[in-house]
Formats: C-alpha cells, structure tokens, sequence
C-alpha cells in the first residue's frame, strides 16, 4: 500500500521449479510493486512471500540469495566498468572462480568489446544486458525480470530468451512481467492476469482462454484485451 493506494489487493500465487511464469496487466496494475515484494525493495504491509520456502520477512539475506532482480530501468554504479561491475555482484554472491562466468556472460550478450568501459558510456540497450548479466551471474534459483527485452537487439533478445528457457529446464524459476504479449506467450507456461492490484484471471494460455469464453487458438493479446475490458 502506498498511503492510501492499495497498489496489490490480495494477490497469492505459487510459481514452482523449472517454470517460467508470465505476470501481466495494464499500466498501474501493480506488477512491478509484486515484483518489488517477492525481491525484497518493497515491503508488503500484508502478507508472506516465501522464496524456495524461506520467509523472506524472517530470513531476508537467506532468501535473497536464491534472488535476482531485473528491473524495467537498469541504473548500474556509474563510476564502474562492466567488468568490475560483474566482479562486484560475484563478491557480493561468494561466486567461486567467477571469472569464467563473467567472460561467458560478456561473450552471450556481446559486452566483451566494453568491459574496460565505464556505464556511462553505454547505451541504454548495453546497461539492460548488463543488468542482465549481473543478474544471471551468481546463477539464482529465482529469477525476476521487469520488461526484460526493452532496448536490447534482436541477438540480445534471443541470447535471454534461450537462457531463460535453459534455466528453467534446469529446475529454476522465471518470472517475466512484459507489455510483450508475444514475448509472454512464447515462453511462460503460466500466466497471471491483474488490473487494480488484483488477480484476473491465473492459469495456462489455454485454461485462460476458457475464463475469457475466447477462442482454442485466440493469442494473448486477445485474450488479455477480452479479460480486462469485459466483466466475466
């Protein structure tokens, strides 16, 4: 809640192992206040987020260390280089050996050419895969992206979109929040719908299909404009 705004009203779901799960809704809806609360920026004035079974109110290093956080903004420390940035985050983690991660990191998202740069430099696309790479450094069992693919080219893309598939296969847990429909369908194997703070609608793309009374082949996008404009 912020003062007066209830930004997420009630909302309980489980994402499980080696799922990637797909958080929507319009502008406002409170996806990225929900993102905020399972990572531990903001704190709910209600409620219990446990990661991998940790009360993250209770235990909130234990649990953050099974956590990495991709915000829709990425604001990486100026006065670092993209390679110091990585070693940063792997001391901040206890990462053994961690610099064959980070030169595989830096090869994926075509950052090796930059890694003597300071953030400043960067584009906006750079800084994304960046903080991407920080993110995937200290290998997360939970892993939580807030419009992941904005400003990044189509090879960028495609690297963390196979990463991210990859992850999954490997028993870890994505959750995506995206304005991207097409992004969302492609790879979640669920998804939760919100508007005003509250749950829409929870399920596969084809389980919520049938609480939009849409079609067997209907896509996300029309679901989605089905489920939030006409009351069910």
């Amino acid at each position: 809640m912020y003062k007066t705004v209830t930004a997420v009203d009630d909302l309980s779901f489980t994402v499980h192992d080696g799922e990637i799960f797909g958080l929507v809704g319009p502008n406002g809806a409170g996806k990225t206040t929900t993102l905020k609360c399972i990572c531990g920026v903001a704190l709910p004035t209600q409620g219990l987020v446990l990661v991998d079974g940790i009360n993250l109110q209770k235990e909130e290093q234990k649990a953050k260390e099974l956590l990495a956080f991709v915000p829709e903004t990425p604001n990486p420390y100026e006065i670092l280089t993209v390679s110091e940035h990585l070693k940063f985050i792997s001391m901040l983690y206890s990462v053994d050996n961690p610099e064959p991660k980070i030169e595989h990191l830096l090869n994926a998202f075509e950052l090796d050419g930059k890694k003597d740069n300071l953030v400043n430099s960067l584009s906006k696309g750079m800084k994304q895969k960046l903080t991407i790479c920080c993110a995937l450094v200290h290998d997360p069992h939970v892993l939580l992206l807030d419009e992941p693919l904005i400003g990044i080219d189509p090879r960028g893309a495609r690297t963390l979109k196979d990463i991210l598939i990859e992850r999954a296969a490997q028993g870890d847990s994505v959750i995506i929040s995206s304005h991207m429909l097409y992004l969302v369908e492609e790879l979640c194997h669920r998804i939760l719908i919100i508007d005003d703070g509250k749950k829409i609608a929870e399920g596969t793309l084809q389980e919520i299909r049938k609480k939009a009374l849409a079609s067997s082949d209907a896509s996300l996008e029309e679901v989605f404009l089905k489920i939030t404009e006409e009351p069910l």
